[in-house]
């Protein structure tokens, strides 16, 4: 199983500045993994987003995933890519991608993780744990019980790393940490936080607690 950040911010915001604000905040906090996630954006307007943000690195040391699309990772050399379940196939990205970058995939069931892990994904996005509306078309949502049903289910076999997704609060760190989840994908918490310095250091904290 490949190492990775226990802590991922998805980009959220009303405009592409947004976005990028959001996101130079979230690497000034201490974040660092990153996940642009902009939707119904032309695609000319993500890219040159894209490339604002890759020119973060130059400043700061981050792993950057672009949502949805492989052709904008590979476009703009991106660390890697995460796929909806109605994206383009995890063969098919890898094949356009390379074997070195990194490919995320969303899941919602069990046997969307079973799949997840056939097609050798680097790590699976889990989710929803709560309503959230930062996204759109939600997917039914999991709660503890569910991660921890799924948790039970997989124990026994190899998989990649499973991120928590949707709604999370810090609160809910321990409880997903104790039942097995490697870490989590955290929008709109961390921006409400912006102001308090030390709460990305926190959040990373008790993604480590077992």
């Amino acid at each position: 199983m490949k190492n990775y950040s226990n802590l991922q911010y998805i980009s959220s915001g009303d405009t592409p500045e947004a976005h990028f604000d959001h996101i130079m905040q979230a690497l000034q906090r201490g974040v660092n993994w990153v996940q642009l996630r902009i939707k119904n954006a032309p695609f000319s307007v993500t890219h040159d987003l894209a490339l604002r943000v890759l020119e973060l690195k130059q400043q700061y040391n981050f792993t950057f995933i672009i949502n949805d699309s492989p052709i904008l990772a590979k476009s703009v050399h991106a660390d890697g890519v995460h796929l909806g379940l109605n994206d383009m196939p995890v063969t098919e990205a890898r094949h356009l991608l390379g074997p070195n970058k990194i490919i995320g995939g969303t899941a919602n069931t069990l046997s969307d993780v079973l799949k997840r892990t056939e097609e050798q994904c680097d790590y699976i996005g889990l989710g929803p744990f709560r309503h959230t509306e930062t996204k759109n078309k939600l997917s039914p949502i999991l709660g503890l019980g569910g991660y921890a049903h799924i948790i039970q289910q997989i124990k026994h076999i190899q998989h990649p790393p499973i991120f928590a997704i949707g709604g999370i609060c810090a609160e809910d760190l321990p409880a997903l940490r104790h039942i097995g989840i490697y870490g989590a994908a955290i929008s709109k918490h961390i921006q409400m936080h912006f102001e308090n310095e030390g709460h990305i250091e926190t959040l990373k904290k008790l993604l480590h607690e077992n």
